[in-house]
């Protein structure tokens, strides 16, 4: 079945590469200049890796993909989402944290609860959804038509409450423990809800803010929390409460797509989707070995039950209010998402009972 698989998208591009042969032969190729403010560990890089790979082959050439890892172009979602609107960037990729000052509404993905697993996050999240063409048609207006979202993928996998003092089972155990968010309003909300309080860190300064106990606990994936040491800075708790999914949203000048001919644009849409894919994946593999270190280097990992996962939510139902009442476009966002989750669900369920028989 692989090499079935992997003949026919080698087969895909192969076809979609011919027709831009004789452009290749031309003209000159369309660079595309990409960025992540990351590194090459992260998911978003696995991403990349793999949308030039496939733009590269299945448009002959005629497409070349310039990446930029780090801070190279720009340093922050601000500058980065500026440098997408000017021109200077083609594509970037940001937390719904990164942007939320620009883009206030996506940080409906930061909404605790809402999703269940991988499977109803990544149908959710899949280009068509009814969510993700709101999501679209928002940015679209919000940025006056020169910033598109493209896609969203994921970067790190799940957001789980970690700390450095003890096991934290259900809400009552968050009480008063000092919990590291970034400087937005929404997260600062959900930790309140919990009973924690809020304390806004930078990301490079949160190692120290362990070690000296400015800060108690964090909302992370486990692969942040590794490939930071923070283990070593005295985070011996992680709680796999799963409340948020760690989307990532990929913004693209929205001239220079429209600028690419039909055949173009369709290469580059894939693209897209196949850089989705690989980061939905990238998380699942790199979490394990990511597990095993946290544990073996003595940490602490539990598992809420069902009962226990239901108090979060029923703890942080606040945040859906506020988030519907202070944010601009907030309920619409909040109904795009929960009524396509509701969607997926039902098919789940529904391909789960044919697949039982």
């Amino acid at each position: 079945m692989l090499k079935h698989l992997t003949t026919a998208v080698a087969a895909a591009a192969f076809l979609a590469g011919t027709a831009f042969a004789a452009h290749a032969a031309s003209h000159e190729p369309v660079k595309l200049r990409a960025t992540a403010n990351s590194n090459e560990n992260d998911e978003d890089y696995d991403g990349l890796v793999v949308f030039k790979n496939y733009v590269e082959q299945a448009s002959n050439g005629a497409i070349e993909v310039e990446l930029f890892i780090g801070t190279q172009l720009c340093s922050n979602g601000t500058e980065c989402i500026a440098g997408i609107a000017d021109g200077n960037i083609d594509i970037y990729v940001s937390t719904s944290g990164g942007t939320a000052n620009i883009f206030p509404f996506v940080q409906v993905l930061d909404l605790p609860y809402l999703m269940a697993d991988d499977r109803v996050a990544e149908a959710t999240l899949a280009s068509g959804s009814g969510f993700v063409t709101t999501l679209q048609e928002m940015v679209q207006e919000a940025s006056g038509g020169v910033v598109r979202l493209m896609t969203v993928g994921n970067t790190g996998g799940w957001r789980n409450f970690a700390n450095t003092q003890r096991r934290v089972a259900q809400p009552g155990d968050m009480a008063g423990l000092k919990i590291r968010t970034v400087v937005a309003d929404l997260p600062q909300e959900l930790v309140k809800a919990l009973g924690a309080s809020p304390t806004p860190i930078p990301w490079p300064e949160l190692f120290t803010s362990f070690q000296t106990g400015v800060v108690e606990g964090s909302k992370n994936g486990i692969t942040d929390i590794m490939n930071m040491k923070f283990p070593d800075a005295g985070l011996k708790y992680v709680t796999l409460d799963g409340h948020a999914y760690m989307g990532a949203l990929w913004f693209m000048n929205n001239d220079r797509f429209m600028g690419l001919d039909d055949a173009q644009k369709r290469v580059v849409l894939d693209g897209f989707y196949a850089l989705q894919q690989a980061t939905f994946a990238s998380p699942k593999r790199k979490s394990i070995q990511a597990y095993q270190d946290f544990a073996a280097a003595g940490g602490d990992i539990y598992v809420p039950t069902p009962e226990e996962k239901a108090m979060f939510k029923e703890a942080a139902a606040p945040v859906y209010d506020w988030f519907k009442a202070n944010v601009d476009g907030g309920e619409a966002v909040f109904d795009a998402l929960t009524a396509t989750v509701a969607e997926v669900e039902a098919d789940i369920d529904a391909t789960r009972m044919g697949e039982s028989k």
